[in-house]
């Protein structure tokens, strides 16, 4: 006997293309044997990434007490780990009281939250004058930033004719949740041929097109450095977005965990931007992106300046965005010990720091190089258009030239069948109408990319 079932269908509504029909013929693929080389999603250690050392040796110890306890007595027999290390393991086991293996505060370990403030502060150059220190009350540690970001999203979406201003093209994560959450997505669009830059009247064409159907926007999303566009925002843009948050009385949720991924190009945090402005700010960093490259461990942190009162209540946000936290008991903990390491890092003199500097650089450049020769190749395709300087782990070039009635799908779909790059067509993450993009990840190793571009290059010729 048959069963059907109902069930929410704001779940059925949901996608994601990172992991949408492409990725999953390139399964079936992989699985008769084809090479496949995934370029779908930004998971850096899936593709041979290797951690960072002086990460997994504290994490190792903090996962064996025991041995740590030994080591602490007995330095002489530490063998392959660093006196620096077994001190900083044995400071953060003390910091935590209870270990990797218990519960913690639902905001997550006090110690952790307190460095994050710091490292806030020094990357910001922020200090206590004004008020615009990071408070380690304000933070959250979360499963990743992306748990952080549903929380946001849980918590300001009240009702049917809620919206959210998210960037067109935008990371499938914010059109999930959203609807999820019951509310509506507003899209707006940077300009592309300018390098994905924003101004007002883009931002505010968005927001009055949504007052006039009776939508109330309550907040507005920025990525930067861009996903799925890789883009990096500059500072005129972000003061836009502040300008218009203000008027139109928005929160900012700033999603700010390719920060790293910048090479060598300046950045700088809406925090720094909004500054002691009476603006809600909602900030999102995670481990699993810049050279660490840790997705797997889910760990990230939440930060809130100015956090509102909420309407009927005596709470402010920050308070319900902890109640939610705490449905969920608390974040895992060896995410929480990885944002620890990420904000602070080997002390400087140790005998960890020249690695882990050397280990960091080589991660980064050869990021950088990879995105290069993709970009490059770019040139010797027709109709191929890349806008924008590089960051992040992506490249989301215009597909300008396609056969009448083929899509950026169909592209897609052909490219993987004939050289068994995986890739995502820029449908799944939202596009201005009558144009046609992929996104890429440049994360496989680099001698793979080479071996491949110049099939890629002739596959698309021979298409277009």
């Amino acid at each position: 006997m048959s069963h059907v079932v109902t069930v929410n269908p704001r779940i059925l509504a949901m996608e994601y293309a990172v992991r949408g029909p492409i990725p999953q013929r390139a399964a079936e693929m992989a699985q008769a044997g084809r090479s496949i080389i995934p370029c779908n999603i930004g998971n850096p250690q899936g593709l041979g990434q290797r951690p960072i050392t002086f990460y997994r040796q504290i994490l190792s110890l903090l996962e064996d007490p025991v041995n740590l306890e030994r080591l602490g007595r007995a330095p002489s027999d530490a063998g392959t780990y660093p006196a620096d290390v077994i001190e900083m393991a044995g400071e953060m086991a003390e910091g935590s009281r209870t270990g990797t293996g218990a519960y913690t505060e639902s905001a997550g370990f006090k110690f952790v939250r307190e460095a994050v403030s710091r490292f806030i502060d020094a990357r910001d150059q922020l200090d206590s004058e004004g008020g615009l220190a990071s408070d380690p009350d304000q933070v959250l540690l979360t499963d990743g930033a992306s748990g952080g970001a549903v929380y946001v999203l849980e918590a300001l979406i009240s009702g049917p004719q809620d919206g959210i201003l998210v960037p067109i093209p935008q990371y499938p994560l914010y059109s999930a949740s959203i609807a999820r959450c019951g509310g509506v997505l507003v899209g707006y669009h940077p300009d592309e041929e300018s390098g994905w830059t924003l101004n007002r009247s883009i931002l505010e064409r968005s927001l009055g097109e949504a007052r006039s159907k009776g939508v109330k926007v309550k907040a507005i999303v920025v990525i930067n450095p861009g996903n799925p566009t890789g883009a990096l925002l500059d500072v005129a843009s972000m003061k836009q977005v502040v300008d218009v948050a203000r008027e139109w009385d928005l929160a900012i949720i700033a999603d700010e965990v390719y920060q790293e991924n910048t090479y060598g190009r300046p950045w700088t945090s809406f925090a720094r931007v909004v500054g002691n402005e009476k603006i809600p700010l909602f900030s999102l960093h995670s481990v699993s992106k810049g050279f660490y490259g840790e997705c797997g461990h889910r760990g990230g942190y939440l930060e809130i300046r100015h956090s509102p009162p909420v309407e009927g209540t005596n709470l402010t946000l920050t308070e319900v965005l902890l109640k939610q936290a705490s449905v969920n008991l608390c974040p895992n903990t060896m995410g929480q010990f990885l944002v620890h390491l990420m904000v602070t890092g080997p002390r400087k003199g140790t005998q960890s720091e020249e690695l882990f500097r050397r280990e960091r650089k080589t991660i980064l450049q050869d990021l950088e190089a990879k995105a290069t020769m993709i970009r490059d190749s770019f040139s010797k395709m027709d109709g191929m258009e890349c806008f924008g300087r590089t960051g992040a782990m992506y490249l989301f070039p215009r597909l300008s030239r396609l056969p009448s009635g083929v899509g950026d799908f169909d592209y897609c779909m052909a490219l993987l069948e004939e050289t068994g790059m995986v890739t995502v067509n820029g449908a799944g993450f939202g596009q201005a109408e009558g144009t046609n993009h992929l996104r890429v990840a440049f994360l496989p190793p680099f001698e793979l990319i080479e071996k491949v571009m110049p099939r890629w290059v002739e596959f698309h010729n021979r298409y277009v």
